[in-house]
């Protein structure tokens, strides 16, 4: 074989060489290449299911705050509701004690105003203080004002009913006054005479005694017992010198005589 020809072939065998070393080079270089990639998406699918992972593992977490934020406002619903039911209830609790309490102030009220009707008061009548039951103060201002109306022998007999029923009491000198002047002015004149003469015994320092003095003088007159007049006269200035009635008894003195 000639140098030529085995040369050519050397250069043939080492260009085919080449050319296997390239495809080979590249075969393998390709197959690096699938290694990588499938690395990179291996590793890319752990991430993913990691993510997935850890999403899902959000979304239960969620789910359970969720059920937590839900059960707590459930709470507090049920706090709100009770708390206003006890509010509720304290409201009813606060109306119940007042209307207790007005309850209690109104029987309270009641009994005084009863006690007040039979407690004694004090009470001023012709100049005299003194006290007096409620039913007392009533009854003799109810005859008083029959008096009053001119309708003496309805008074007569409403002080004639008073006097008997509290007789021990401090109206007693001013009915049996006002007494005799309903029987004086209804012609009565003894039993008038009676009662003012009473009265003058009973309670000789009383205001109206000098009227009542004067009166028994005016029915001594009435009945014609001039002397006893005259007499009752001279009494009363004498025992009332300084009251309005002695002067009227000086005037008619001097009448008299």
């Amino acid at each position: 074989m000639s140098t030529r020809v085995v040369s050519s072939w050397a250069w043939s065998r080492w260009a085919l060489v080449c050319v296997m070393s390239g495809l080979l080079g590249t075969a393998h270089a390709a197959l690096f290449e699938d290694d990588e990639a499938r690395k990179a998406i291996l590793d890319l699918r752990q991430r993913v299911e990691q993510s997935n992972a850890a999403i899902k593992g959000l979304s239960e977490e969620n789910a359970r705050l969720r059920r937590s934020l839900l059960d707590f406002q459930g709470q507090i619903e049920s706090l709100k509701t009770e708390l206003s039911q006890g509010r509720g209830a304290q409201e009813q609790l606060a109306r119940d004690v007042s209307e207790v309490q007005l309850r209690q102030k109104d029987m309270v009220n009641g009994v005084d105003e009863r006690l007040r009707r039979f407690e004694p008061l004090k009470v001023s009548v012709d100049g005299v203080e003194f006290m007096a039951e409620p039913a007392e103060k009533r009854d003799y201002e109810a005859a008083m004002d029959t008096f009053r109306k001119g309708d003496f022998v309805a008074a007569q007999a409403a002080l004639n009913s008073f006097f008997h029923r509290y007789s021990k009491g401090g109206y007693a000198p001013s009915a049996l006054f006002w007494l005799g002047n309903a029987q004086y002015a209804n012609k009565d004149y003894k039993e008038s005479m009676v009662n003012f003469q009473q009265m003058l015994k009973s309670s000789p320092t009383h205001p109206r005694a000098p009227e009542a003095m004067l009166a028994v003088s005016n029915i001594q007159i009435e009945l014609k017992d001039l002397k006893a007049a005259r007499k009752t006269m001279e009494e009363l200035v004498k025992t009332y010198p300084a009251s309005e009635t002695a002067a009227t008894a000086r005037d008619r003195l001097a009448r008299l005589r």
